[in-house]
């Protein structure tokens, strides 16, 4: 969540900040509830102060003193109203933009950044179902819409991708982690996936947990209530991943581009306050240079603020290119969620001897089922070596 403090010294920079991402009533609301909290602390302070007297009461002392103890008591319940509705207020509010970030509210306001590759010229561009073996038919029957099996040698080549990912990022200094794919209610809080975007997640009431749509969350949320002792810190993990799609309703039906069930390697990164910047460009590059090493011809897109998740404060996405859709697609997201998520999880780190302060967080892709069919429809089904060396086929067998 955004520092309350920091806002209240300086509301005129967070509201403009916010305005860019269409958050600017919910930043008014905010200051509102905390004013009329911040007006009730010290009257309730004061009744309190006033509760004790000196030597033996008289009848009119002991009057006035119950007088004060319902006031009191009324106070108090509207400062607890207050501040749960100050609270409530503030869990709505999105990480502000950094300055950086592209203007605009819809993707298709993202700023191109640079292209690295030229789209294969091909008389006949085949979807990836045609050169893949995907089942959609017999994924619909046993789970329903928008989930598949993935077969044979493309099941392979998927494998191999996963593996080729998360070998990179262990040499880049990354511990690997293979997280929960369940979470409490709390993990999703803290990382700004609720209350924003909780129809978009499964849930399992029975146990009150959640399915994640990115290990980004087990990653944050393994840390949540304490205080690091160094920093930074590199995970990337390898999860199953859920989402309902629900934003989504009549885009991309066909094939195995937008489904409910799908397999990531995500990177998440704790760092000071002032490393962040330097991380997030570093996170791209790693990102840029598996791409590359694929093939796989791509631009780099700054995304405009309006379309940042909740947790973001600049987000830069790589888009492969998909021969079958003659366009470029979303392949990575790579994240500088400041210190939004870790303020909301409790994370703190030492800092000094005796200081506390708040790390930032950054996420990223390494790896997706989509960087598959990005791979077959620019290849046909030719196979790159690099994950040739990791057990995939020189070719995919349909």
């Amino acid at each position: 969540m955004i520092d309350i403090r920091a806002a209240r010294n300086d509301p005129e920079r967070f509201r403009a900040a916010l305005a860019r991402r269409g958050a600017g009533k919910a930043f008014d609301e905010v200051i509102a509830a905390d004013a009329l909290w911040r007006e009730l602390v010290p009257r309730v302070d004061e009744l309190r102060g006033q509760q004790k007297l000196q030597g033996k009461p008289t009848p009119e002392q002991l009057e006035e003193l119950k007088a004060r103890k319902i006031r009191l008591n009324e106070l108090e319940a509207a400062l607890a109203a207050a501040e749960k509705e100050r609270d409530e207020a503030l869990a709505k509010v999105p990480n502000p933009p950094h300055e950086s970030a592209a203007d605009g509210m819809t993707e298709d306001d993202s700023v191109e950044i640079t292209r690295w590759g030229e789209p294969p010229q091909l008389a006949d561009a085949k979807e990836h179902t045609e050169i893949g073996r995907f089942d959609m038919e017999r994924g619909a029957k046993v789970s329903g819409s928008r989930f598949g099996f993935i077969l044979g040698d493309t099941a392979l080549v998927a494998l191999a991708l996963y593996r080729y990912a998360l070998d990179r990022l262990a040499r880049e200094g990354f511990t690997t982690v293979i997280p929960p794919v369940l979470v409490r209610e709390d993990a999703m809080y803290g990382t700004g996936f609720f209350p924003s975007d909780k129809s978009d997640y499964y849930e399992i009431p029975a146990d009150s947990l959640y399915l994640v749509g990115t290990s980004e969350v087990p990653l944050i949320a393994m840390h949540m209530d304490e205080i690091l002792e160094t920093l930074p810190l590199h995970y990337c993990a390898f999860s199953s991943c859920f989402r309902r799609e629900s934003g989504a309703a009549g885009r991309d039906t066909r094939g195995m581009f937008r489904v409910h069930q799908f397999q990531k390697v995500e990177m998440v990164v704790y760092t000071e306050p002032g490393k962040s910047w330097d991380e997030h460009e570093r996170m791209l590059a790693i990102e840029e240079s598996l791409v590359q090493e694929l093939d796989i011809p791509y631009r780099v897109v700054n995304t405009a603020a309006g379309d940042l998740s909740t947790a973001a404060a600049k987000r830069y996405d790589i888009e492969g290119w998909f021969p079958s859709q003659d366009r470029y697609r979303e392949l990575t997201s790579c994240s500088n969620t400041t210190d939004y998520q870790a303020r909301r999880s409790r994370i703190r780190y030492r800092a000094g001897e005796k200081s506390l302060e708040t790390p930032h967080t950054l996420n990223g892709t390494a790896a997706t089922d989509r960087w598959v069919l990005a791979l077959l429809e620019n290849f046909q089904g030719d196979v790159p070596e690099a994950l040739q060396r990791f057990g995939a086929p020189a070719r995919v067998a349909k």
